[in-house]
C-alpha cells in the first residue's frame, strides 16, 4: 500500500506536457522535419568530417565534401532505379494489356457471383471518373505544389546539414553553458552517446540495405521476376520505413508479377523470398550490423512509429527509432527520468545474441 497517493497535479502536468509536446511536433512539422533529418545525417557524417579535418582540411571544406559525398550516394541510387525502371517501361504495353485482361476477368467474376452485370459496373466506373475529372486541374495544382515543397525541403536539409557540421562546436558549447559545472562531464557523455546511437543505427541501416539488395536480387532472379534488380533495390530502399516498407516493396513486386502474367509458382517464390529475407534480417543482420545500440523495447518501438506517422507522416516513421534511441540515452543519464529510460528499453535478462533471438 502506498504511503501517500500519487500527486494528481503531477500526473496532470505530465499529461499536459505530453499533449503540448505532441501538438508542437505536429504544428511545427514543416520546420522540424528537415531540421531533424539534417541533424541525424550530420551525426552520421561527423566521423568523416573529423577525419578530413585531422588531415589538414578546413572545417568548411570538409563540410562541403561530406555534403557532396551524400549527394553522390543519393544520385547513384536514383540512377540505379531509373536505369532499371527503363526495362519496365519497355514492357509497359504488355503490362497494360495484362492488367486489362485481369480487370475483365474480375468484372466477369463479379457478374457471375454477385449478379452485377458488366455494363452496370462500367457505368459506375464512368460516373466515378466523371466526378474526378472536374477536379483534375485542382489535383494537378496540388501535385505541383507537393513537388515544389519536396524540392525546397531537400535543399533545406543539405543547407542545415552543412551548417550543423560547420557549427557543431558552437552548438555543443551552447548546450554545456546551460548546465551547471558539476554536470558538464555527464552532459558531454550524453551528447557523445546520442551521436553514437544515431551513427550506429543509420550506418547499420545503410549496410543492411545493401545486403538486402543482394539477397532480394538473387531471390527474385531465381524466381524469374522481370527487372529483378529494380524490385530488389526498391525493397531494400523501402527498408528505411520500419515494418511497413519491406512489406510494401514485396507487395508491389507480387502485383507486378501478376500483371506480367507470372505463374502461381513465381508468386509463391516472391513470397518465400520475402519470408526468407525477413528471417535473415531479423535474426542475423540486425543483431550483427545494427547491434544493441538502439536498445528499445519492441512495444514502444511500434507505439512511437505509429505516433510519429500520425504526427510527421512517413518522415516520422523513418525518424522514430533513432529519435527514441536519443530520448532513451537522455533518460538513462538523468536521475528523475531513469524509470522512463527503463520502461523504453529492453528487459535486462534478454540477450541480444543470435542464438537467444
Amino acid at each position: 500500500m502506498f504511503v501517500s497517493p500519487p500527486s494528481l497535479p503531477r500526473i496532470i502536468s505530465i499529461i499536459f506536457f505530453a499533449f503540448l509536446a505532441i501538438s508542437g511536433l505536429y504544428f511545427a512539422r514543416q520546420f522540424l522535419i528537415p531540421l531533424a533529418i539534417s541533424a541525424l545525417l550530420a551525426m552520421l557524417l561527423l566521423p568523416i568530417s573529423r577525419w578530413l579535418e585531422a588531415r589538414g582540411l578546413n572545417r568548411i571544406i570538409a563540410g562541403i565534401f561530406c555534403v557532396l559525398l551524400l549527394l553522390s550516394i543519393l544520385a547513384g541510387m536514383l540512377f540505379l532505379l531509373s536505369w532499371q525502371a527503363s526495362g519496365i517501361s519497355e514492357n509497359i504495353v504488355q503490362i497494360g494489356i495484362r492488367l486489362e485482361a485481369i480487370g475483365n476477368d474480375l468484372r466477369q467474376f463479379i457478374a457471375d457471383h454477385l449478379g452485377i452485370t458488366a455494363e452496370k459496373q462500367t457505368e459506375w466506373i464512368k460516373n466515378q471518373n466523371s466526378g474526378n475529372h472536374n477536379s483534375a486541374i485542382g489535383m494537378a495544382g496540388t501535385l505541383l505544389s507537393s513537388v515544389m515543397s519536396i524540392v525546397v525541403k531537400t535543399i533545406l536539409v543539405f543547407v542545415y546539414l552543412f551548417l550543423f557540421l560547420v557549427s557543431r562546436s558552437h552548438l555543443k558549447q551552447f548546450i554545456l553553458m546551460l548546465v551547471p559545472q558539476s554536470e558538464m562531464k555527464e552532459t558531454e557523455k550524453i551528447i557523445s552517446d546520442a551521436g553514437k546511437v544515431s551513427q550506429k543505427y543509420i550506418s547499420g541501416l545503410g549496410i543492411m540495405i545493401v545486403v538486402l539488395w543482394i539477397m532480394y536480387g538473387i531471390g527474385f532472379s531465381i524466381v524469374g521476376v522481370e527487372s529483378a534488380l529494380f524490385f530488389a533495390v526498391l525493397c531494400g530502399l523501402l527498408e528505411i520505413v520500419p515494418f511497413i516498407g519491406n512489406l510494401t516493396g514485396t507487395t508491389l513486386t507480387a502485383l507486378m508479377v501478376i500483371s506480367q502474367g507470372g505463374s502461381n509458382g513465381m508468386l509463391i517464390g516472391v513470397i518465400f523470398t520475402y519470408l526468407f529475407v525477413q528471417f535473415v534480417q531479423t535474426y542475423v543482420l540486425e543483431p550483427l550490423v545494427v547491434g544493441s545500440e538502439v536498445n528499445i523495447n519492441p512495444l514502444f518501438t511500434i507505439i512511437v512509429i505509429v505516433l510519429m506517422e500520425i504526427v510527421w507522416g512517413v518522415a516520422g516513421m523513418i525518424l522514430a527509432i533513432p529519435m527514441l534511441g536519443i530520448v532513451k540515452i537522455i533518460c538513462d543519464h538523468v536521475s528523475p527520468l531513469k524509470p522512463y529510460g527503463f520502461l523504453i528499453g529492453k528487459e535486462r535478462s534478454a540477450k541480444n545474441s543470435i542464438k537467444n533471438r
